[in-house]
Order: structure tokens, then sequence, then C-alpha cells
């Protein structure tokens, strides 16, 4: 008779999940290690186990985390344990080099518009104090950015730009 995925997985995910946000995981982990054997007996079991795993690398803490390397050594054999181990942690980087990149981004369009802005001051003879530039420079807001670049192609003043002067306000009245 085979083994079913269901009663062995549902019942590990519930102590997981039950468990997951405790102080109590990383001493409850080694007494599953029967759970983590049956789960990955069954077909598609690897990929159930690798869930699992994840969850618990992710979410838990470095105690979680160790004790969660202990029971995988004791269900798989060393080389597949490492392996599961390793592949999550480069999946971990992969997805921290992605953040920095998008951060990275925003941060370059925010650095940009913000040139833009002072540029166009420049061009248009408005003196700009070192203090208003460490502003504009140091802004990484695009909603405020977007409006002090909008109000600058108008703007004779810089309290026009960045606070919105007379001359803004003339226009919202009118």
């Amino acid at each position: 008779m085979k083994a079913r995925p269901g009663p062995a997985l549902a019942r590990l995910a519930w102590l997981v999940l039950r468990y997951g946000r405790t102080g109590e995981l990383a001493r409850k982990l080694p007494e599953w290690v029967g759970l983590f054997a049956q789960v990955q007996a069954v077909p598609e079991g690897a990929e159930h186990l690798r869930v699992v795993i994840r969850y618990l690398l992710w979410t838990g803490d470095k105690a979680v985390h160790e004790a969660t390397g202990q029971v995988l050594h004791s269900v798989l054999d060393e080389q597949r344990a490492e392996e599961l181990m390793r592949s999550y942690g480069e999946e971990l980087i992969e997805q921290g080099r992605q953040q920095g990149l998008v951060r990275g981004r925003e941060e370059g369009l925010a650095r940009g518009r913000a040139e833009s802005i002072l540029r166009i001051l420049a061009l248009r003879g408005i003196h700009v104090e070192e203090a208003a530039r460490q502003r504009i420079l140091d802004c990484t807001d695009m909603d405020t950015l977007d409006g002090w670049f909008d109000r600058v192609l108008q703007a004779t003043t810089l309290s026009e730009v960045l606070d919105g002067g007379a001359h803004a306000s003339r226009r919202k009245d009118s």
C-alpha cells in the first residue's frame, strides 16, 4: 500500500503553522522527524518538503534554521539536505538582488528627477541655497518630486516650487 501525501503533510503543515510564531518551534521540530520522513516518502514528497522547509527558513529565527537543518539531515542523506538548504539560500540571495535592483532603480529615478528640478531652476535663473538643494536631492518621494517638477516649469521663485508659493495658490483659486 502506497503512503498518501494528505495526512502526514496536512499534520506537518498544521504543526508548523501552529508553532510557527512561537518560541517553541525550534524545540518542537525534532519531534516531527517522523512526519518529515512520511512526507518525503510519498510521490512529490520532496516538493512538499521543499515548501515546508522554505516556510520554516523564511519565517524562523536562527534556532529554527538550525533545527530545520538537523531535521533535514535526519530525513535526507547529507548531500540532499545540503542541496535543499543551499538551493533555498541561493533563492534568497537572488530575491535580495532583485529587490536591490528595484530599490536602486527607484532611487535612480528619484535622483534623476531631483537633478532635473535643480537644472531647470538654474536655467530659469532661480537661486537655490545649499539647504534647499540638499532638500531636493535628499527627497525620495516621487509624488513630491513630481509636484516640484510640475511647479518648477512655471515658477519664478524657489518658494513657489517647494512650498507651492503664491503663484501655485493663484492657479488653484482660478
